[in-house]
């Protein structure tokens, strides 16, 4: 039997009717259609014993479509073959043998000829017969259409673009073609951007083996597709949909990611810091596999010191804290293993507080989430080293405003949240404000009150260094009058500078003796004003505990305590003095 659906009227053949032909004989002389298909003369011949032969449409490549162009050709009909359907075509034409060996000027010898001059000439063309080959995998690929198409799509990318002709998009963000005549090195990244991935990698991967396209192009054709064909992460964790939709979705993403990961120039600088940690931020909706995380951590940390805020927060500040610590991490060992005892490396203090600066301001965002555990923030504090940051203002800041949104904090947390603050590298704005900051624990406003306090002392103690001693001796200038008279001055300027040298070394010890005491006094200071603000603040809150939760006026105010040690700073500041 011989199924043959039409949708247009072929000769007696009336639209949609599927007709049933028992005598192929009578099809073989009858019909246009077997004279031009080898295929059906064949099966026509060797079934010419038996009763019957069949053959199903959704045999042949291209499906009833397929066959529809290959019967309107064989009965002089007239078709419309252009990019959309060449593939199809011609796979169909090649099926059924429609080629100059059955009749001359058969089907598939125009339609080679049209795929030639015509297809593969044009750019878009070739793009869509291109991305026309995905609904037959196999059949474009025996046939050479995979191979030819994607030769000329990578032949016209290597063109210099002062000799690209042909037409291509305009739709770039600000591109508009009457402000830009000339065409852009990247005019091409858009249009392969819609293939497949499996597609897009042939192309990549042909253009790489050429060498002649810089890395940098290479990364905006990765950044472009990727940000065309990966959701964000918000629509990641979409809803309403089945859980195999998802899965089948996770899928697809994964494949794509890691599949940009494996292209991308090893070059550093080919693509920008921000896109790498969006593929990293993406990774973990879609599980990747291991080896692909890594990857993206490690490329990452290479370009981590040119990171900036909007790289680390996206879809409306959302951010992920683990990811930041994973790369701040992987930033610090390469830096070690490159510059390992290099701490006078311009470069590297250069990339190492940069990073810090962006850790601290990072943390001051991270730090108004209620839901933020101390662990965390401090860990990602923490992988910032001691010569990364100049200044502790930054981190005071962020430490001031996790205080803020979470004021139920415990003692020990408090405590665990301050011991990355190094109170000495506090400005002196800053130093102000946190001595009268009633959120921190009392040991660190003891710290910061010692602190300020010797500082102040060294600052007294440089100023009688550097004061000019008093003339002792008025010099007695020697004039002119008589050499005599000049004899005996000189004498005099001499005994005068020795009674001088003798009266400044005794003043040197003794402002010594008085530094050492004064130092001794300030630590002893400092030592039982510690001691008096821990024992007044261990009985506030065993009072806090077994009363009712209210404070009472007598007991231990960090403001007023801050204004006694500040009253007794100056007393002791004028005893000094005197």
């Amino acid at each position: 039997m011989f199924y043959h659906k039409c949708r247009t009227v072929v000769s007696d053949l009336p639209i949609d009717l599927v007709i049933k032909i028992d005598d192929i004989t009578y099809l073989l002389h009858k019909s246009p259609l077997l004279s031009k298909c080898g295929l059906l003369q064949r099966l026509c011949s060797d079934s010419r014993d038996s009763e019957s032969v069949s053959i199903e449409l959704h045999d042949l490549p291209g499906g009833a479509d397929a066959f529809e162009l290959c019967a309107k050709f064989c009965y002089g009909i007239s078709i419309n073959i252009s990019a959309h359907n060449i593939v199809s075509a011609l796979c169909s034409a090649k099926f059924l043998q429609m080629n100059d060996s059955t009749e001359k000027g058969n089907f598939v010898g125009k339609l080679e000829a049209f795929f030639s001059s015509c297809i593969l000439e044009g750019w878009k063309d070739s793009i869509v017969t291109l991305q026309t080959t995905d609904k037959l995998p196999e059949w474009p690929e025996n046939l050479g259409i995979t191979r030819k198409c994607i030769d000329s799509i990578v032949e016209k990318v290597l063109t210099p673009p002062s000799q690209v002709r042909w037409s291509y998009t305009y739709t770039r963000p600000g591109y508009t073609q009457k402000k830009h005549h000339s065409v852009p090195k990247d005019w091409w990244t858009e249009d392969v951007c819609d293939l497949n991935i499996d597609l897009f990698r042939c192309i990549i991967m042909a253009i790489r083996s050429t060498y002649v396209l810089p890395p940098q192009l290479i990364g905006e054709a990765l950044h472009v597709y990727a940000y065309k064909m990966l959701p964000g992460v918000t629509k990641l964790k979409s809803s309403g949909t089945s859980a195999s939709s998802q899965t089948e979705e996770s899928k697809k993403n994964r494949k794509i990611l890691e599949t940009i990961v494996s292209m991308i120039p090893a070059d550093r600088g080919s693509v920008s810091v921000g896109f790498l940690l969006r593929l990293l931020s993406i990774s973990d909706h879609v599980s990747v596999s291991p080896v692909t995380k890594t990857e993206l951590i490690k490329r990452a940390s290479i370009q981590f010191d040119e990171a900036t805020m909007k790289d680390l927060l996206y879809d409306q500040n959302v951010y992920d804290i683990d990811l930041v610590q994973a790369v701040s991490e992987s930033f610090l060992k390469l830096w070690k293993r490159m510059f390992s005892g290099a701490v006078d490396n311009r470069n590297f203090l250069r990339s190492i507080r940069n990073v810090g600066k962006l850790i601290d301001s990072y943390l001051q965002v991270v730090a108004r989430d209620d839901n933020m555990p101390v662990s965390k923030f401090v860990a990602l504090a923490e992988t910032v080293p001691a010569i990364g940051r100049l200044e502790h203002d930054d981190l005071y800041q962020a430490i001031n405003f996790y205080l803020k949104v979470h004021p139920d904090l415990s003692k020990a947390d408090k405590k665990r949240l301050c011991q990355i603050l190094d109170c000495q590298r506090l400005s002196p704005e800053v130093r102000a404000h946190a001595v009268k900051n009633d959120l921190l624990p009392l040991r660190t406003v003891v710290q910061l009150l010692y602190f300020e306090q010797e500082k102040s002392s060294k600052v007294t103690t440089t100023s009688h260094k550097l004061q000019k001693p008093h003339e002792l001796v008025k010099k007695t200038p020697a004039t002119e009058d008589s050499l005599g008279k000049q004899t005996l001055d000189q004498e005099k300027e001499e005994l005068n500078r020795e009674e001088v040298l003798t009266r400044r070394t005794s003043l040197n010890e003794s402002r010594e003796k008085g530094t050492q005491k004064t130092k001794r006094s300030d630590g002893k200071l400092a030592l039982e004003l510690e001691k008096k603000m821990v024992i007044r603040g261990d009985s506030e809150e065993k009072r806090t505990e077994k009363g009712s939760g209210v404070k009472e006026e007598g007991n231990l105010d960090p403001k007023k305590t801050i204004q006694r040690v500040r009253s007794n700073k100056s007393e002791h500041g004028r005893e000094k003095g005197r």
